[in-house]
């Protein structure tokens, strides 16, 4: 039996997609093949999400039953793993790599996830990087947008989240709770002291190759690994039009997906979506996040020593 040394516990839209490919090419690391498996954060579960929700993860379980049963040598992203045992079999192709690792970017915000890790393996390392919360709000925002999941502006989802009344897992929740990022650090601290790994988003963009040595040291693991930057994971895309992000959650979607050549998606894709560059956050909705987050910036600036006062503006 085989278990996971270490987590890459977040945040949401802070470059954990591309972390987690980039780990996963280190000859002594070995990565789920299943990103964003959510065994450990509870509230993380089918019956806990709304019924939008649903929907989407009773199809990923459904595909997620038939990967667990099979080899399994391939990376797939989704699908809840609720039961020990199928998450056991996540680390079962494991041969020889010192530093096993699964990628869940909602574990640090999971109020459940830090004392159910460390019941399972008390001396794990935790990886976490951390993005300007503003921005990491817009980018969650723009992403939403992309899917088809989110037809509203910034501010109105963001009063969405402020109205919502229920802890069950949507759209609109959580969503300004991913940037409350001092009190989950704290939570980590609590159960892992030292082996917590802070990281900023900033910085990997500007050195990855430098971010990656530190992470690799903390691992325990070859620091001079030169890994592949070329591919970039999870890009921003946004619909050209709104029509075409409400058909990509629709059935009609997936059945045209599933019947197009592999070859030929990249070029419809780029005729249906674009990157969103020149599509900035409005300075009203910038001020009114970073107004909302400033405290917790200011505690968070406390507890790891790092300057964020390019965060406060």
């Amino acid at each position: 039996m085989r278990l996971p040394n270490f987590f890459l516990a977040g945040v949401p839209k802070a470059s954990t997609t591309s972390l987690y490919h980039y780990l996963g090419q280190h000859p002594r690391i070995y990565m789920s093949p299943i990103k964003e498996p959510n065994f450990f954060a509870a509230e993380i579960r089918e019956e806990n999400c709304d019924p939008r929700y649903r929907k989407i993860l009773a199809r990923q379980n459904r595909a997620l039953g038939e990967f667990l049963a099979g080899p399994m040598r391939e990376q797939r992203f989704g699908g809840i793993v609720a039961n020990w045992d199928d998450y056991l079999r996540l680390f079962a192709n494991a041969d020889g790599e010192t530093a096993l690792g699964e990628a869940s970017v909602c574990y640090f915000w999971s109020p459940t996830a830090p004392a159910r890790i460390a019941e399972k393996i008390p001396g794990a390392k935790i990886l976490v990087m951390l993005r300007h919360p503003a921005e990491r709000a817009f980018s969650q925002y723009l992403h939403g947008v992309g899917t088809g999941m989110i037809r509203w502006s910034l501010r109105e989802h963001i009063q969405r989240n402020l109205r919502q009344g229920s802890d069950q897992f949507s759209v609109d929740y959580p969503f300004l709770e991913f940037g409350m990022y001092s009190g989950q650090l704290a939570r980590y601290r609590q159960h892992f002291g030292s082996n917590v790994w802070v990281g900023f988003h900033e910085d990997f963009s500007r050195s990855p190759a430098e971010t990656l040595r530190n992470i690799f040291g903390f691992l325990g693991v070859a620091v001079d690994f030169p890994p592949d930057f070329s591919r970039r994971h999870l890009k921003a895309e946004l619909p050209r039009l709104a029509a075409f992000g409400r058909l990509r959650n629709s059935r009609l979607w997936r059945m045209a997906v599933r019947a197009t050549p592999a070859s030929v998606r990249p070029l419809i894709r780029g005729v249906l979506m674009r990157r969103p560059e020149g599509f900035g956050m409005d300075p009203e909705d910038r001020r009114y996040l970073i107004d909302y987050y400033r405290e917790d910036i200011d505690a968070l600036a406390g507890m790891t020593g790092r300057d964020l006062d390019a965060w406060l503006r």
